[in-house]
């Protein structure tokens, strides 16, 4: 497979990429910053260097032509502000979209957020922004009836090592998950299109990811 990675110097973005390589698939993902380039070459992944909040969706869909999918990984980042939040988050993910409809590319694949919903509210504000802006991103993704859409909602993510042991279900409820599991939820995601017009949550649990994932039926 042809897999094209919005964020690609993202951590859980990273990790897929090495997993993607590994197995023999070909990888690209694209990137603001052209000094990340050498992390993504590191990765096995080719680095296209695109601004997502300065690309209209032909831009984009120039480098998507031959992809089997899209994974939408790009995130504003920690001290980001409300209004790259909606930037970012929310019109980046829909700019993917409306690329790879373009392109022909109809496998996308999201990484949202748990609680990612468009009225929410409370605690910290950019936060707030922050899942309001992922809650629209995926209403609009699932609205495209030329997708073939999965959205991944993780809890809260960390640095731990990989277990390969998930929970995977439409509500979870709250739970760490390392990153480098979400990636192997990617990776097994990908490889299944029984998957498509799903939206489910993930935290760390006892199931193998391959199991949880087929579990979905």
């Amino acid at each position: 497979m042809r897999i094209v990675i919005a964020g690609g110097h993202g951590q859980i973005a990273l990790i897929l990429e090495r997993l993607l390589e590994q197995r023999g698939d070909s990888v690209a993902g694209l990137i603001r910053n052209p000094a990340q380039s050498p992390d993504l070459v590191s990765a096995g992944a080719e680095p296209i260097v695109i601004d997502l909040e300065q690309s209209s969706p032909a831009d984009v869909a120039k480098h998507l032509e031959g992809a089997d999918a899209v994974v939408f990984a790009a995130g504003a980042g920690p001290g980001s502000g409300a209004a790259r939040k909606e930037t970012v988050d929310r019109d980046a993910a829909i700019l993917l979209a409306d690329a790879a409809e373009l392109a022909g590319v109809h496998r996308y694949v999201m990484i949202s957020s748990m609680g990612a919903d468009t009225a929410a509210t409370g605690g910290d504000p950019v936060f707030a922004a922050y899942l309001r802006a992922k809650g629209a991103a995926d209403d609009a993704v699932r609205a495209r009836t030329d997708l073939r859409w999965t959205i991944v909602r993780p809890g809260q993510l960390t640095n731990e090592r990989a277990t390969g042991l998930v929970r995977i279900a439409e509500t979870t409820g709250r739970g760490p998950i390392p990153r480098a599991d979400v990636a192997a939820v990617l990776l097994a995601v990908l490889d299944a299109p029984q998957t498509a017009g799903r939206t489910f949550e993930a935290i760390g649990g006892d199931t193998p990811v391959a199991e949880a994932i087929t579990a979905l039926g």
